[in-house]
C-alpha cells in the first residue's frame, strides 16, 4: 500500500494528483520552483520541497533535484502527472533503483513504444492497422523515394526516435524527396541524436481519435472508450469530448479492443492512451501510446465515473483492476475546454501577469481543474494551460450548449486568455454538427482573417 507521494509536476495536474492522494488518505509531498513557491499546488500538499530555480532544466526535469526530494521526505512512490519527467524511462530506472514506485508504466514499456519503427512492428503482429508506410528504416534517399512511389504521395518522413514535431518533413512530390530526407536525418540527429527515419503515407482530413486503457500487472486489461480530439492548432490540442461523434457503437468497441490489444502487445502497465486517426472512410491506424496521464482525462472520467488517477495510484501499489470490460458504464457526453494564457489576435502569444479577479462557472455537470486562485500569478516560464473546463450532459448536443454557457461565465482578468476564441469555435456550424478533423480550426482561422 503506498501512503506517501510526491508530485513531480507543477499546476492543475499536481493539484488534481494531491486530490486524488487525499481521498485515498496517501499523505502527499510537492515540490516547485522557485517561481512557484505561492502555486496552489505547493500550498495543498502536506510537505512541499523547493527543487530549484524557475527554469524546468533547473528544477522540474532536474532528476538528481526531485529524487533527492524523495529521498529527503521519505516517499514510497512519485507521480509524473503528464509532460516533464513523465515518459522519461531514464527517470523511471533511477527510480526503481532508489526503490521508489514510479506510478506509471516500466522503463522497458517505454522504449519499447518510443522507438516508432519498433511500435508499428510491435502493432502489426497485435492485428492493430497502422498508416500505409515503410516497414524498415529508410536506408537512404533513394530508399525514400522508392517507398514514396509505392504508398503514394503526399508522404511524411518522420524520426523513428522522435517526437514533438522534430525531425518531421512531408513531401508532396518526388523533386523534394532527397531535400526532405536528408533535412529530417540532420534534425532528428540533433534533436535525439539518431537520424534513423520511416515513412507514412499522409491522412489528410483525419480525425483524432484517441483511447483510454488501464492494465494491472497481473494481465488484465480494458479500455474506457475513445475521445475525440480533433480541434487543434498547431497540432496543440483545443477542445476534446468524450466520445467521439463519428463512431457509432460497433465502431467504438471495435477500436477500443484494437487499444486493448495494442497495450498487452506492448506489456504495457497502468493507465495509458492508444491514438489513432481516422479517416474520411472510416479507417483507423495507430498513431502513437502515449504513456503516461493525458490533460484531457477528465471526460473520460465524466463519462464511466471512473477516477483515473485513483486507478493510477492502485495499479502503481500492486492492486489488481477492479472492472472487467463489462463493467465500464457509459453516460452520456462530455467536453472539454482548454483555457489558456495567450492571445488568439497575436497568434496565440502567451500571456503572463497577476490574476485580479476569478469566477468560475457552476451547476451540475460542470467542472474547472485548476491551480488558478485570485492573486495568482502566471509566471512566463511554462505552458500556457490555466485550467480545463468540463461539462457533462446527456447527449452531444445539450453538452455543446451546457459548454457555452459555462464559458460565457468563466471570468480571469489580469491575463489574455482564449476564452472568447473557445466560444466562438464552439458556435461554428462544423463544430456544432461534429464534422471535425484536425486542419479545422486552421481553415477556420483562415476564413475570419478573410
Amino acid at each position: 500500500m503506498i501512503e506517501k507521494v510526491l508530485i513531480a509536476n507543477r499546476g492543475e495536474i499536481a493539484v488534481r494528483v494531491i486530490r486524488a492522494c487525499r481521498e485515498m488518505g496517501i499523505r502527499t509531498v510537492a515540490v516547485c520552483s522557485t517561481a512557484d513557491r505561492e502555486a496552489l499546488h505547493a500550498q495543498l500538499a502536506d510537505d512541499v520541497i523547493c527543487i530549484g530555480p524557475p527554469s524546468p532544466a533547473d528544477s522540474y526535469l532536474n532528476t538528481f533535484n526531485v529524487l533527492s526530494a524523495a529521498a529527503l521526505a521519505g516517499v514510497d512512490a512519485i507521480h509524473p502527472g503528464y509532460g516533464f519527467l513523465s515518459e522519461n524511462s531514464k527517470f523511471v530506472r533511477m527510480c526503481s533503483r532508489s526503490n521508489i514506485i514510479f506510478i506509471g508504466p516500466d522503463a522497458d514499456a517505454m522504449e519499447k513504444m518510443g522507438d516508432k519503427l519498433n511500435a508499428r512492428r510491435i502493432m502489426r503482429e497485435a492485428d492493430v492497422p497502422v498508416i500505409p508506410g515503410s516497414e524498415d528504416a529508410l536506408k537512404d534517399a533513394d530508399d525514400a523515394l522508392r517507398t514514396a512511389e509505392r504508398i503514394g504521395y503526399p508522404v511524411m518522413i518522420k524520426a523513428a526516435h522522435g517526437g514533438g514535431g522534430r525531425g518531421i518533413r512531408r513531401v508532396e512530390k518526388a523533386e523534394d524527396i532527397k531535400s526532405a530526407f536528408h533535412s529530417a536525418a540532420k534534425e532528428a540527429l540533433s534533436a535525439f541524436g539518431d537520424s534513423t527515419l520511416y515513412m507514412e503515407k499522409c491522412i489528410d482530413d483525419a480525425r483524432h481519435i484517441e483511447v483510454q486503457v488501464l492494465c494491472d500487472e497481473y494481465g488484465n486489461a480494458i479500455h474506457l472508450y475513445d475521445r475525440e480530439c480533433s480541434l487543434q492548432r498547431r497540432n496543440q490540442k483545443l477542445m476534446e469530448e468524450a466520445t467521439s461523434p463519428a463512431l457509432d457503437q460497433a465502431q467504438r468497441m471495435e477500436i477500443g479492443e484494437a487499444a486493448v490489444r495494442a497495450a498487452l502487445a506492448a506489456g504495457y502497465k497502468n493507465a495509458g492512451t492508444i491514438e489513432f486517426l481516422l479517416d474520411k472512410n472510416g479507417n483507423y491506424y495507430f498513431m502513437e501510446l502515449n504513456a503516461r496521464i493525458q490533460v484531457e482525462h477528465p471526460v473520460t472520467e465524466m463519462v464511466t465515473d471512473i477516477d483515473i488517477v485513483r486507478e493510477q495510484i492502485l495499479i502503481a501499489g500492486g492492486g489488481e483492476l477492479g472492472y472487467e470490460q463489462y463493467d465500464v458504464p457509459l453516460i452520456g457526453h462530455a467536453i472539454e475546454c482548454r483555457i489558456n494564457a495567450e492571445d488568439p489576435d497575436k497568434n496565440f502569444m502567451p500571456s503572463t501577469g497577476r490574476i485580479r479577479l476569478l469566477h468560475t462557472p457552476g451547476g451540475p455537470g460542470v467542472r474547472f481543474d485548476t491551480a488558478m486562485y485570485t492573486d495568482y500569478y502566471v509566471p512566463p516560464n511554462y505552458d500556457s494551460l490555466l485550467g480545463k473546463l468540463v461539462v457533462h450532459a446527456q447527449d452531444r448536443d445539450k453538452a455543446m450548449a451546457k459548454m457555452r454557457s459555462a464559458l460565457s461565465e468563466l471570468i480571469i482578468e489580469g491575463v489574455d486568455t482564449n476564452v472568447e476564441f473557445q466560444i466562438d469555435l464552439l458556435s461554428h456550424p462544423e463544430v456544432l454538427k461534429g464534422n471535425l478533423d484536425t486542419g479545422l480550426v486552421s481553415r477556420i482561422m483562415a476564413e475570419s482573417k478573410a
